[in-house]
């Protein structure tokens, strides 16, 4: 249990500036856009404000990354010699194909404005986006093959790759792909659009502040709305291959038809079985899952009770995902119509509701990653491995309670960093245009006579 609360603390924690960091990278390929084609010095004063935003999270996620990897030589060893094989190929090539190529032009980005033309510092803008969504693209394999192993054989008691094409595209990973960039785009909108509307609530930086506060939140919304159909995609696939996890999501016990749907409500046990006290639509999980009420939806009854996953939590961080999710809607939809209706500005109620929003993406965000996984267990692979067969034998309780206090207190102390850093960049804000045009001009000039001496 100590490993498992380690694992997740650290891969939740590190799960706080990933989505940061691939929002911000659209972000950034956007402001480098419009900079690339106006070459007006706001622009570029636009695009190197977000560039500082993405590196400082970026640097973070990375570290925060690496401790996660390292875990499973650690507290999973067990887990990494079953799947050894198997996350070798896609944990390379994220490094190798992905990482290499992010960290290579964010270098460009950072160093290289006066050093190359100006097409292959845009393109570079472009190729570090692409490098965070290829890194998601590996790190995604390698989780979603423990939702539904595929291109596997077992042999000693370890899973061997077959095949690597089957692996790679086993049933849950495009939906579980998707699903996890929109919800990156989302959380990535409502940092952009939180800084716009500080902005314009302290009448500082307006035009950046206006310029970037619509693109966030058109592409808010388009990402939200999209979530919903995004969402039931994924929960087709779930309840196909991972049907006791669906029976979690809505804490459903008897396999039938009709099968309710929750909008909220409280998992409790009456006679050893689970129930839930709350607003359900009558036959609604048929309806989602069948497009028909005579829909026989899988049970929990369907397996022993010690094949079944930990019920309330799994409940709660489902419907809590899905009601942020409609909440996303809402908020963007609103500001957006206020903005056309030029009333946004005057309606600092709702520019302070953006601001204060910053944080909800990454709380929905987590919430759908503990229902997927805590949804899977007893599972470490579904299937295969149980968690409790994964962990390492001879590491002990002290140990893990030992390098998770380390941990506490160094992730504290490097989310602090990254706050003041972060915050003190946005307040600072886009570098004065003044000031670089003098820089510029300063720059042109040629050296006095005699200066080389």
């Amino acid at each position: 249990m100590l490993s498992r609360i380690q694992f997740a603390f650290t891969v939740g924690y590190h799960f706080i500036f990933v989505p940061i960091s691939i929002g911000l990278a659209l972000m950034v390929v956007f402001s480098e856009r419009r900079y690339f084609k106006s070459r007006i010095p706001a622009d570029k004063a636009a695009s190197n404000f977000w560039i500082k935003l993405f590196t400082t999270t970026f640097a973070i996620g990375v570290a925060t990354g690496i401790t996660m990897e390292f875990a499973f030589g650690t507290n999973w060893a067990d887990y990494s010699r079953f799947v050894g094989s198997i996350f070798g190929a896609p944990l390379a090539a994220e490094g190798l194909l992905a990482f290499f190529l992010e960290s290579t032009f964010l270098g460009v980005l950072l160093f290289g404005r006066k050093k190359v033309s100006k097409g292959f510092y845009y393109a570079s803008a472009w190729l570090v986006m692409i490098g965070t969504l290829l890194s998601a693209v590996w790190i995604l394999i390698a989780n979603s093959w423990q939702q539904t192993p595929a291109g596997y054989a077992i042999e000693d008691g370890r899973a061997i790759l077959t095949s690597f094409w089957a692996a790679a595209l086993n049933p849950s990973f495009a939906p579980r792909y998707v699903h996890t960039i929109v919800a990156c785009v989302i959380a990535g909108s409502f940092v952009v659009a939180s800084i716009c509307a500080w902005y314009l609530l302290k009448k500082r930086h307006l035009h950046f502040a206006r310029q970037a506060l619509v693109t966030a939140l058109v592409v808010g919304l388009l990402a939200s709305a999209a979530m919903p159909f995004i969402g039931h995609w994924h929960a087709l696939e779930v309840a196909k291959y991972q049907p006791v996890k669906m029976a979690a999501f809505e804490s459903l016990y008897d396999t039938q038809d009709n099968a309710p749907l929750y909008l909220f409500g409280w998992v409790r046990h009456s006679n050893g079985d689970p129930e839930v006290i709350g607003l359900k639509v009558p036959s609604g999980l048929s309806l989602m899952l069948g497009l028909s009420t005579t829909h026989v939806v899988t049970g929990l009854d369907s397996v022993k009770p010690q094949d079944r996953p930990p019920l309330q939590i799994t409940f709660q961080s489902y419907h809590l995902m899905i009601a942020l999710s409609f909440l996303f809607i809402g908020v963007m939809l609103l500001a957006l119509v206020m903005h056309f209706l030029k009333r946004l500005e005057k309606a600092r109620w709702l520019l302070w509701l953006l601001v204060v929003c910053f944080p909800l993406p990454l709380i929905a965000i987590n919430m759908g990653w503990a229902a997927t996984e805590v949804g899977r267990q007893p599972w470490i692979v579904q299937g295969l491995l149980r968690t409790t067969d994964g962990v390492s034998p001879v590491v002990s309780a002290g140990e893990v309670w030992t390098t998770l206090g380390l941990f506490g207190l160094i992730y504290l102390i490097l989310f602090i960093a990254w706050l003041r850093i972060f915050l003190g960049i946005i307040r600072k804000g886009p570098d004065d245009v003044v000031e670089m045009l003098e820089a510029e001009r300063a720059s042109a000039q040629p050296a006095p006579a005699g200066a080389g001496r």
